[in-house]
């Protein structure tokens, strides 16, 4: 049977790929970024004697765990040509409710899978608006951060304190070296979106979908269908950012998440992903931007740099590498 890229070369939608002054320069902007991190690497180390100890380290993999799931989920919507904006709210929702099923002693692999649930309903009413009726991703999305937000006060409008200390525990404890439960399970994510995006019928045609929408509706591939996943994947990964920082924090906050949105779509634009879709970006260069990210907050407070800096830094970052990007197009 004809793969996706065979059917819609085909139909002369898609040529073959050709070495170009274009996109010679988009990977110079790659090759400059990769050296931006290691730069930042050399600089963090030269200014701080406890950057590479076993114990910042492991810290600063246990960090970056939330905004590596929120971008994984993110990188997938991006590639459609969309964006969410509600992957915070998601969090939020999902970190409270673990937390309420706990407490009304629901069984812990219970009290995830609602949690989980919730971001998977999420996405999918996010990508049934925006595929259904042709609703720009960035208006649907808004709008549930607030709808979702919403609920997360009235399910609970203060802090929720989950007792079960085995929740407490279990994704922190150590498995091997710096490497803990949480760690291990971002990155057995990444591996999985990895393999789906490159190797999956579903993965490439999400990826397409991003380059010509009417030419993969065209080659008969259900459009609506793959935008739907697509959001669901987002929420998903949300969810479990949600639980896995709950179990960290050991509270969650009805205000958890706040901001959360602008770390993934950072993360994303630093590993190559073009806004609005039409290629770029992947799975590694996204786990790139999250370490990128994380090693600049890291840096800054070890230096107790406010945090309000920081937001200002990743500001700052995403204009530069959207316009880096920008004027490789």
């Amino acid at each position: 049977m004809t793969n996706l890229m065979d059917r819609l070369r085909a139909m002369g939608e898609i040529p073959l790929v050709k070495m170009s002054a274009e996109r010679i320069r988009r990977q110079w902007v790659d090759y400059s970024f990769l050296g931006a991190f290691f730069l930042l690497i050399l600089v963090a180390a030269s200014m701080s004697d406890v950057f590479f100890s076993g114990q910042n380290i492991s810290n600063l993999l246990r960090q970056i765990v939330t905004n590596g799931l929120i971008s994984l989920g993110m990188l997938v919507v991006i590639l459609t040509g969309g964006i969410d904006l509600s992957v915070g709210s998601v969090v939020a929702f999902s970190a409270i409710v673990v937390s309420g099923m706990i407490n009304k002693h629901l069984p812990l692999p219970i009290a995830i899978v609602i949690a989980l649930s919730v971001g998977v309903l999420a996405g999918a009413f996010n990508g049934f608006m925006i595929s259904r009726f042709k609703l720009q991703p960035f208006i649907v999305t808004l709008a549930t951060v607030g709808t979702i937000r919403g609920l997360v006060y009235v399910y609970s409008e203060t802090p929720i304190t989950p007792l079960d200390q085995s929740f407490r525990t279990i994704f922190s404890t150590a498995i091997f070296g710096p490497f803990t439960l949480s760690i291990l399970i971002m990155l057995a994510a990444f591996l999985v979106a990895l393999f789906f995006i490159n190797r999956t019928t579903a993965g490439r045609a999400i990826v397409a979908i991003g380059g010509n929408e009417e030419a993969v509706r065209l080659a008969g591939i259900n459009v609506r269908r793959h935008i739907i996943l697509a959001y669901i994947i987002s929420g998903l990964c949300a969810a479990l950012a949600g639980v896995l920082l709950a179990s960290r924090l050991g509270i969650a906050q009805p205000s958890l998440g706040a901001g959360f949105e602008l770390d993934a779509i950072a993360a994303c634009v630093i590993g190559g992903a073009t806004l609005g879709g039409g290629g770029g970006g992947g799975v590694l260069g996204t786990f790139g931007g999250v370490l990128t990210l994380g090693l600049i907050n890291n840096l800054l407070n070890l230096f107790n740099v406010q945090s309000y800096y920081q937001q200002i830094l990743k500001g700052v970052i995403i204009l530069f590498a959207v316009l880096a990007r920008r004027s490789n197009r």
